[in-house]
């Protein structure tokens, strides 16, 4: 940490901020890499589809994590976006679908988003209290991943609004439901 942040905040305020922003840059340089996966591995019949939905994902993921390592830089910390980072600072698994059709990657993608959106939402609680705006941009970037999730659950869901994937625990398990439902 620099000797010097924001304007209005403390540095031991900015490094909290920027301490949980690190940690929601390697979430978001992780599933970029996700998004790039499931874009290569996709196949079968709704391929096409499911391909080009994914990428605008990935170039919206790409520019949350350079904005959130602007903001981290902007409080005086130095933004970490190795490899190394993602796995230090990772508290979840690793995406563990391969090549497989379009349902079972939704199916999968699906939990990745709950995952991914319901820890956003941590930070934006806990940053809220001591930097309303970096709360801003957290607030902005989950209501689009939010609608990309919706997005994917378009595609899971059935007439009568269920999601194929319901009540899965695992990427596997939401992958084999998915790939199965009728």
């Amino acid at each position: 940490m620099t000797s010097f942040t924001a304007p209005g905040l403390s540095v031991e305020s900015a490094t909290t901020v920027s301490d949980t922003l690190q940690e929601r840059l390697s979430a978001l340089n992780d599933l970029h890499l996700t998004l790039k996966h499931i874009h290569w591995n996709v196949v079968g019949a709704n391929f096409i589809g499911v391909h080009e939905m994914i990428d605008p994902q990935v170039d919206l993921v790409r520019g949350y994590a350079d904005t959130l390592a602007e903001r981290i830089a902007t409080l005086g910390s130095s933004p970490r976006g190795t490899a190394k980072a993602i796995e230090d600072d990772r508290s979840w698994g690793d995406y563990s679908i391969g090549r497989d059709t379009a349902q079972a990657h939704l199916g999968a993608l699906d939990l990745v988003y709950d995952g991914f959106i319901t820890s956003h939402r941590s930070a934006i609680e806990k940053i809220g209290k001591i930097d309303p705006i970096t709360e801003d941009i957290l607030i902005g970037q989950t209501a689009e991943l939010e609608k990309f999730q919706w997005f994917v659950r378009a595609h899971l869901e059935s007439y009568t609004g269920e999601l194929a994937n319901a009540g899965q625990s695992s990427e596997s398990a939401a992958a084999e439901a998915a790939r199965t439902a009728n």
